[in-house]
């Protein structure tokens, strides 16, 4: 009986000491001061529920109820102790005011932090206001990206949805091992420069299971990325995925080893596209894999260009420097919304090669795409529809 009464002692010393340690790890920013009432400013009960998480020597988690939570721009800045999981079963919603967020150039930034996980909720940044402001060509702030990951590592960013972001919604940023998985990004298509993901000096970045609309490049991958898969994402409307822009600046990071696979793009401006300046570079773009992807009525479907200009004014025309290679498009279906399906518009000075061309069938209207080729030196096989310019 006394061995009895010892070990029930003991389990309930051990299950009230559990309970204390699991609450010291639960951070419900409700708990800080928070209010779900989408009125109430809570940047400070989310500061000090990330502070009471970033302290803590075990895992925690930081959570956010059901309801609307009005934050303004935010830095939850690391390093942290120990691993923390941000719960999101609410919505997060910015200031009305688009000039609320500043110059900073971010709405939600976390940065220097390791071993993060964001799951669930949404992110409604009202961009409609800011859009307005840079249509009417008055003097507005430079525009705030819904959430960047700036010099983080370990990083999982799993069922979130974005909508109205001012600029880009996601922006991934000198980080390491990063998983997105099943997110929405949402914007009209209109929208100027609401790129879906940006991601720009990264290393093992997936993306997965992901629906993209935008009013830009559903996702962005800029200079010094490298090791990236891309799979199962729906784009459209929007302009595609991008390598690029490229060649801004003479010393430039390159492109490498990017897989885009299992990809349906409807009604967006481009389908799987290259960009680099017509001016001197020493970047580069190889070891690229697009395939098994469907085009739904897009206007460019395969397309590199290294021209670009986007608004045709002050064009630079020396050539691109941006050494392009190796680059395989396979079984890549459907229509085009213009008559020429393929475009290689390739730098004169350093011309695209390594393309390849396999089991590629786009058509125009019922009847085959054309191709266009310039400066490229390259392989088709399979079947190839429009025929091959390679």
């Amino acid at each position: 009986m006394a061995n009895l009464t010892i070990s029930c002692f003991l389990s309930l010393l051990f299950m009230a000491l559990f309970i204390q340690l699991s609450n010291a790890a639960y951070n419900n920013v409700v708990s800080f001061g928070a209010k779900p009432d989408g009125k109430t400013d809570a940047t400070q009960a989310f500061l000090k529920a990330w502070a009471s998480a970033c302290s803590t020597a075990g895992a925690s988690t930081i959570y956010i109820p059901k309801g609307r939570f009005l934050l303004k721009a935010t830095v939850f800045r690391g390093p942290c102790k120990s691993r923390i999981t941000v719960q999101i079963d609410g919505t997060l919603v910015a200031p009305l005011d688009y000039r609320a967020l500043g110059n900073s150039g971010y709405w939600i930034l976390f940065i220097q932090v390791n071993q993060v996980a964001v799951y669930g909720g949404t992110l409604d940044a009202k961009g409609a206001g800011f859009w307005a402001c840079r249509k009417s060509g008055k003097t507005c702030p430079v525009g705030a990206r819904s959430i960047t990951f700036n010099g983080a590592n370990n990083i999982v960013i799993s069922g979130l949805t974005s909508i109205n972001s001012q600029l880009s919604h996601l922006v991934i940023n000198s980080c390491n091992n990063v998983e997105i998985r099943n997110v929405k990004l949402i914007a009209p298509d209109q929208s100027p420069n609401t790129d879906g993901i940006h991601v720009q000096t990264s290393t093992g970045v997936t993306i997965q299971g992901s629906t993209l609309q935008t009013g830009d490049d559903c996702i962005s991958i800029g200079p010094g990325t490298k090791n990236m898969l891309i799979r199962n994402i729906k784009c459209g409307p929007g302009h595609g995925i991008s390598i690029g822009s490229l060649g801004k600046e003479v010393n430039e990071a390159g492109v490498q080893n990017v897989t885009v696979t299992n990809a349906v793009f409807s009604g967006s401006d481009n389908g799987v596209r290259i960009k680099s300046w017509a001016r001197p570079s020493n970047g580069f773009v190889r070891n690229i894999l697009f395939q098994n992807i469907v085009m739904n009525n897009v206007e460019n479907p395969i397309i590199i260009d290294q021209n670009y200009c986007p608004n045709n004014q002050g064009c630079p025309t020396q050539g691109s420097g941006v050494k392009i290679s190796g680059v395989t498009y396979r079984n890549i279906k459907g229509t085009s919304a213009t008559s020429e399906g393929v475009t290689f518009d390739c730098s004169p000075s350093s011309p695209c090669r390594g393309i390849r061309l396999e089991d590629v069938k786009l058509t125009y209207m019922n009847k085959a795409a054309t191709a266009s080729c310039k400066n490229i030196v390259g392989s088709s096989s399979g079947i190839l529809m429009p025929d091959s310019c390679l």
